[in-house]
C-alpha cells in the first residue's frame, strides 16, 4: 500500500509539473504525455481536484462546436504553484528594502534593471534564428522563456499575439517589489521589437503573467503622441 501511494504521489508531481510547464492540458492530453490510460488519468486529476492542487476552464473553441459537454482543461491552482521552489525570497525581500530605504525607489529600479541585463543576453542569443516579426519572434522568446523556467507559451490573438508565463521565479519579491515586473516587461519589449503592454501578472495575484503583443499593424509608433488620456 505504501509502495502505491509513493507511486501516485510522483505521478501527480509529473502531472503537475507538465501543467506547470503547459499552463493548461485536457485529460486525454495530460494521458497521453504520461503514457496513462483514460481511467489512469481521471483518477489523478480527481484526487487532485480534491485537494484543490488543480481546477477546470473550458476549452475556448475556434471551430464550430460539437454535440456533448464542452472539453475542459486542467490548470494549478494558485496553491499548487506555490509548492513549487521560490530560492531565498527573504533574503532578496530584505536587501530590497534596505536598497529602498538608503537609495529611495530610483535605486530599487536600477537594481531591478541590472538583474535582468544577463537574462536579456542570453533570450536574445536563443532567439537570433527568429526573424523580425514580433509575434515569430514571441514565440521563440517563449521558448527561451521555458529554458529558463518560466514555463512560457506564444498565442496568436485577434489584435496580435500575447505571451503567458505560467511560472515567476520572483513572484513572492515581486509582489512588494513591482520594479522587478516593469525591468522584465521592458526586456520583452525590446526583444520582440515592438511596444508590449502586460496584462497580468502572478506577483499581483493573477493566474498567469499575460503580456499583449500588438500585431504590427497595430503597433503605435514610438514617437506617437496619444491623446486619450
Amino acid at each position: 500500500m505504501a509502495s502505491a501511494t509513493a507511486s501516485d504521489g510522483r505521478t501527480r508531481d509529473r502531472v503537475a509539473r507538465l501543467l506547470l510547464e503547459r499552463g493548461a492540458a485536457t485529460a486525454a492530453e495530460l494521458g497521453a504525455q504520461l503514457g496513462l490510460s483514460p481511467a489512469a488519468i481521471r483518477k489523478h486529476l480527481d484526487a487532485m481536484l480534491a485537494d484543490e492542487l488543480v481546477e477546470t476552464r473550458e476549452v475556448r473553441r475556434t471551430g464550430p462546436r460539437g454535440r456533448g459537454r464542452p472539453a475542459k482543461a486542467f490548470v494549478l491552482t494558485a496553491a499548487a504553484r506555490e509548492s513549487f521552489p521560490h530560492h531565498y525570497d527573504g533574503i532578496a525581500s530584505a536587501a530590497l528594502r534596505w536598497i529602498a530605504t538608503h537609495g529611495g525607489p530610483g535605486a530599487v529600479t536600477a537594481f531591478a534593471e541590472s538583474q535582468v541585463e544577463a537574462l536579456e543576453e542570453r533570450l536574445r542569443t536563443a532567439m537570433l534564428s527568429a526573424g523580425a516579426d514580433p509575434l515569430a519572434r514571441a514565440e521563440a522568446l517563449a521558448d527561451a522563456l521555458t529554458a529558463e523556467g518560466y514555463a512560457a507559451s506564444a498565442t496568436t490573438i485577434a489584435s496580435g499575439g500575447q505571451l503567458c508565463q505560467h511560472h515567476c521565479p520572483v513572484a513572492h519579491v515581486a509582489a512588494e517589489f513591482p520594479q522587478l515586473c516593469d525591468a522584465e516587461t521592458e526586456v520583452i519589449s525590446r526583444l520582440v521589437g515592438t511596444h508590449v503592454q502586460r496584462l497580468a501578472t502572478i506577483a499581483h495575484g493573477d493566474g498567469v503573467c499575460t503580456t499583449h503583443i500588438p500585431a504590427p499593424q497595430c503597433a503605435p509608433a514610438a514617437n506617437t503622441v496619444r491623446t486619450d488620456r
